[in-house]
């Protein structure tokens, strides 16, 4: 898919959305109209092997280019639910957004998901609405599910002239002119732009004036000044409003996220890719236009964020940064916040996916890519030096001062970082032999730094490596790099989920420590209670009560709190972390000398002994299922996820489709996709998402208990 655009900060994707970066500089240009497309699997931002042989995109990439006198910076996201952390990591350095929606599925389960993240971080949207010439595509559905499940005010910019096999170009709402592109084109470059007339498409302009007022009404209840200029000089004839103003009014109205301005098109021939470049240049913020507040505590002093790391074989590590101010040079020194290290960065380059053009200096409001900087991480705040980060924390200690009594706020902001989600499914991975452990576990390493949602552990008891993952496409995926991209034929063993534990009623225990080591004796007595809680929390509650000294916790506060912490990682069922507990420290007598590791092991154990007594509770994780399929199969899908343990909560109608949404829990979805297309001859889709944690029933705990300890 080629699009292009302006400078601020977009994203764009299948269902999902993309990302896109605007700003007014015009200095460096790069030629980036390419034939490559999704369906030849050879799209210039999905260029890793795995991308162009699934047709997914699976990291996220960055594109800069210039587009009528405007920089752009693109980011091209991940639609996939497996991979959304690559979404939440770019939609932290964004301006703007679009989003782009099959025409003939409308709003999905992970646009939901993907247009909460926007929400969050307050990105003005356009919505793309791609694959026009599908069959089944239908903009008054699509338009319609943006407004009813995204709860979205959309602004009609464009109309249609045909649909699916009649697909031929569209309408400009706001000019009231047409856009036809040559049916033999195949770059889209070939179109005329022609206005609308009464002799030769009078049903087309009447449609397209109907639409054009509307549009105008709408504006102006969601824009005062636009609406004293239709009620001042236009009321008569809404025909007399220049586009100009329309657009300015428009683009006011974007900025302040109270609408979502719609357009169309069909990406697979780059039908309406033009005038969406010229709708993101018109309607979505340059850098200038977004009001970051810690902006004023640097001045003009560099601010950047890290948001991606890639490693590079010849290169080392490859930092993504978005300059928010000041200015960044090759053979610049730079202050890691995060880090609380100096680094330096050896070079500096524009990207271009894969491919990287090496610059002189960046300025604030783009994104570049460093080589040098070896301890930077995702999420990670970049400043000139560490003076400028305590001026900088002084200006918002003093404004935190006056605004809450506190710098806490400001302290947020300073140390900008990703929410990393938690994993949901693991498995241990061998190498090929015991040789190959040290390359494995520096090939984990450097896909840990690149991937923040993979985790790695060591697996106590058997010594085994364990990948801890967000879906099996993801653990897979990671699978294959380590073969392709690090030569290590490895093995893994059977997925597994992630459970965790809970305990139903409060205990109490108390514990003992008694060691001598050498001359010194180390004695510790703790006495502790652990109680369920109704919040959801994945990390214990920690209580003390009032009988504690407070000179002891001030000397072994956090020596207990290590010791809870681990404790809790391993429950006393499934060696599974323990969530939804809150333990309090009823009394705690310590020998003088005795070190914090003995006080940990003693709080540690005494945490276990109390777990155990406790009466235990699996929690598995329950995911958000949603199943598109014709109805013709419908009764087939139903009763197989009724063996799943499925619970069914709608079945909507899409088109000639239905759609189930239901809850089903993770360990009965593993090998989903290859049942669903057997069942339904390849015909269905499904989609899932994490939703919660939930209680198992007694048989269905006591089965997996079972078969876990072998009976079964």
């Amino acid at each position: 898919m080629n699009i292009f655009s302006q400078s601020a900060t977009v994203i764009l994707k299948c269902s999902v959305l993309r990302t896109i970066s605007l700003d007014p500089w015009n200095w460096f240009s790069i030629e980036c109209i390419s034939n490559e497309d999704v369906d030849d699997g050879d799209t210039v931002t999905d260029f890793m092997a795995q991308e162009r042989e699934r047709g997914i995109t699976i990291q996220s990439a960055a594109v800069t280019f210039d587009w009528k006198g405007y920089r752009v910076n693109l980011i091209d996201t991940p639609g996939h639910v497996d991979f959304t952390l690559e979404v939440e990591r770019c939609l932290r350095v964004l301006d703007g957004a679009v989003a782009v929606f099959d025409a003939s599925a409308g709003v999905e389960a992970q646009t939901l998901t993907v247009w909460r993240q926007a929400d969050k971080y307050k990105i003005p949207r356009i919505c793309f609405l791609n694959k026009m010439d599908k069959t089944g595509a239908s903009f008054n559905y699509a338009v319609e599910s943006i407004r009813e499940k995204l709860k979205a005010k959309p602004l009609l910019l464009q109309l249609p002239i045909g649909e699916a096999k009649t697909f031929k170009g569209v309408v400009d709402v706001v000019s009231k002119e047409k856009l036809l592109w040559n049916s033999s084109s195949v770059d889209g470059k070939d179109f005329e732009r022609k206005p609308l007339l009464e002799m030769s498409d009078p049903k087309l302009l009447k449609e397209t004036t109907e639409a054009r007022n509307a549009l105008i009404e709408q504006v102006a209840d969601l824009d005062d000044e636009f609406a004293d200029l239709v009620l001042g000089e236009f009321s008569e004839n809404f025909d007399l409003i220049p586009a100009e103003k329309l657009q300015t009014a428009i683009h006011r109205v974007t900025l302040a996220q109270t609408a979502v301005p719609v357009l169309c098109g069909s990406a697979l021939k780059n039908k309406g890719v033009q005038p969406l470049l010229d709708a993101i240049t018109m309607y979505l913020p340059s850098p200038e236009e977004r009001n970051y507040e810690f902006l004023q505590w640097y001045k003009d002093d560099l601010c950047a964020l890290a948001f991606k790391v890639l490693h590079d074989k010849q290169r080392g590590p490859l930092v993504f940064l978005r300059i928010y101010s000041g200015l960044i040079k090759p053979q610049l020194a730079i202050h890691n916040i995060n880090g609380n290290c100096t680094e330096r960065i050896s070079r500096l380059l524009l990207p271009f996916a894969d491919q990287h053009v090496e610059i002189p200096s960046l300025t604030a409001g783009n994104i570049a890519l460093t080589v040098g900087l070896k301890h930077t991480a995702t999420g990670d705040t970049i400043v000139s030096s560490k003076s400028s980060a305590l001026a900088a924390a002084r200006r918002a200690g003093r404004e935190g001062g006056k605004k809450h009594g506190q710098n806490s706020e400001a302290e947020r902001l300073l140390l900008a970082g990703v929410e990393i989600p938690e994993p949901v499914f693991f498995c241990t991975i061998e190498p090929p032999s015991v040789a190959k452990q040290p390359d494995l576990d520096h090939a984990l390493k450097c896909l840990q730094r690149e991937d923040p949602s993979l985790k790695v552990r060591l697996d106590p008891d058997s010594g085994q490596t364990v990948l801890c993952g967000m879906g099996e496409l993801h653990i897979e995926i990671i699978h294959d790099r380590i073969k392709r991209e690090y030569g290590l034929e490895t093995y893994l063993g059977p997925l597994q989920v992630a459970y965790r534990e809970t305990i139903l009623n409060s205990v109490c225990a108390s514990d003992t420590l008694d060691r001598t080591l050498g001359d010194k004796r180390h004695l510790v007595t703790v006495e502790l209670e652990a109680k369920p809680i109704e919040t959801s929390s994945v990390m214990p509650v920690i209580e003390y009560a009032e009988g504690v000294s407070e000179d002891i916790l001030k000397a072994s506060q956090e020596a207990i709190e290590n010791g809870i912490h681990s404790a809790c990682l391993q429950g006393p069922l499934l060696g599974s972390p323990i969530q939804d507990v809150a333990i309090t420290l009823h009394s705690l007598i310590i020998h003088p000398g005795t070190s914090s590791t003995m006080i940990s092991a003693c709080v540690s154990r005494c945490v276990q002994k109390v777990l155990k007594k406790a009466d235990k509770q699996v929690l598995e994780p329950l995911m958000n299922l949603e199943v598109t399929v014709t109805r013709d199969y419908l009764s087939p899908v139903l009763a197989d996820l009724a063996q799943r343990r499925g619970n069914i909560q709608e079945i909507q109608t899409r088109q000639d489709n239905r759609v189930v949404i239901g809850f089903v829990p993770l360990a009965e979805i593993m090998g989903y996709s290859t049942v669903l297309r057997t069942l339904t001859s390849g015909s269905a889709t499904f989609a899932v998402e994490l939703s919660h944690y939930q209680a198992m029933n007694p048989q269905d705990q006591s089965t997996l208990l079972n078969r876990r300890s072998g009976l079964t």
